[in-house]
């Protein structure tokens, strides 16, 4: 998908300009008022871009230099908002009918894998009003895929459910984002939910993309507003190998290994995890008289500064091929202490991982 778009508004002004992979989930990412919405608004349509360009898999749906412009219902796209948006005098069944049928879709078959996919079928019955608010966000999205679209456009759709609620359809969306072969846009100002579901990460900022790329490789920035900030994190893709006798699980990545509570997948599982800045300490040697399992042999790879007075970002690359990368918010009497620069060994010391 390629998308430019220009527009002034007192106080804010949008200048976009990004080449996004033609599948998997691309976030946008970045503060409130930095213009996420609105780059959703103009791709959907609702808005409209006076310098704008859109092209998705190909079709040019918008050229401002030519004087192209589909209107939102001539686009082949789902939109899932914050709220669900279903019609209360309609059953579930009869909200994904009315999606499927104003698109001209009469295929039966997508029709049970799309309830399947999102693990409605129990609902089908029940009118929205009995609905939880997880289970209306998974109806929403399954009526948006109905429409058989092209692209699907997610805006904060997490953002009105509590912390239970997310939890309850973070995995169906982790389906989605691993079956569906259209590209999924999606909204949110929440690094977590990011972190779980994204493959590709538009930061931005002020009304612009500060940067753009890969979901890991983008975190591991350390010269980033991500890596600037109190959650500051990198994600690596891992495998459970074991489970061991003492109650852990042992994550093996190229790279190394990391010892974790146990988890309830079984071995041979890939998972993504998580891990905070704050929670790597740096070390020049390896030690056996401290309480932290997981120590990484590692070469600083860069030096930043953070907003944390007196604090610095070290960006870390894990010894072997292919080796992810870390961050470490260490102090910078610390820094100076070990003399950290580029191109000097250390040995990353991770006192926590969160599995995604």
């Amino acid at each position: 998908m390629e998308a430019r778009f220009r527009l002034d508004y007192p106080g804010f002004s949008l200048d976009l300009d990004l080449c996004l992979p033609e599948r998997g989930v691309t976030a946008l990412f970045g503060p409130s008022g930095s213009g996420k919405t609105t780059v959703l608004r103009c791709v959907a349509g609702l808005e409209r871009a006076p310098d704008g360009f859109l092209s998705v898999a190909g079709d040019v749906w918008q050229d401002e230099t030519r004087g192209r412009f589909l209107p939102t219902y001539k686009r082949p796209l789902g939109l899932v908002f914050q709220e669900a948006s279903l019609f209360p005098h309609l059953s579930v069944r009869e909200n994904l009918e009315y999606g499927m049928k104003r698109a001209g879709n009469k295929d039966r078959e997508g029709f049970d894998a799309g309830i399947d996919l999102l693990g409605i079928r129990p609902l089908l019955g029940r009118d929205p009003e009995r609905l939880s608010g997880g289970e209306r966000q998974r109806v929403a999205i399954a009526r948006a895929l109905l429409t058989r679209p092209r692209l699907l456009l997610m805006d904060e759709p997490l953002a009105a459910l509590d912390m239970k609620r997310k939890l309850e359809i973070l995995p169906y969306l982790e389906k989605l984002r691993d079956e569906l072969d259209i590209p999924v846009l999606y909204v949110s100002h929440a690094l977590d939910e990011v972190a779980r579901l994204a493959d590709y990460l538009a930061l931005m900022e002020n009304g612009r993309v500060v940067a753009s790329g890969p979901l890991i490789e983008t975190l591991a920035r350390a010269d980033l507003p991500t890596a600037l900030a109190d959650d500051a994190g990198v994600i690596i893709e891992a495998t459970i190998a074991a489970h061991e006798a003492d109650g852990l699980t042992r994550l093996e990545f190229p790279g190394g290994r990391l010892y974790v509570s146990r988890r309830g997948k079984p071995p041979g599982s890939r998972v993504r995890c998580r891990i905070h800045a704050s929670d790597v300490s740096i070390a020049l040697t390896a030690r056996d008289d401290t309480s932290i399992l997981n120590a990484l042999p590692a070469t600083v790879t860069a030096i930043a500064a953070a907003t944390m007075p007196g604090h610095t970002l070290a960006q870390l690359r894990l010894a072997g091929e292919n080796a992810p990368l870390l961050l470490a918010r260490i102090t910078e009497r610390s820094r100076a202490m070990l003399k950290l620069a580029p191109g000097r060994e250390v040995v990353a010391q991770v006192k926590s991982v969160a599995l995604l």
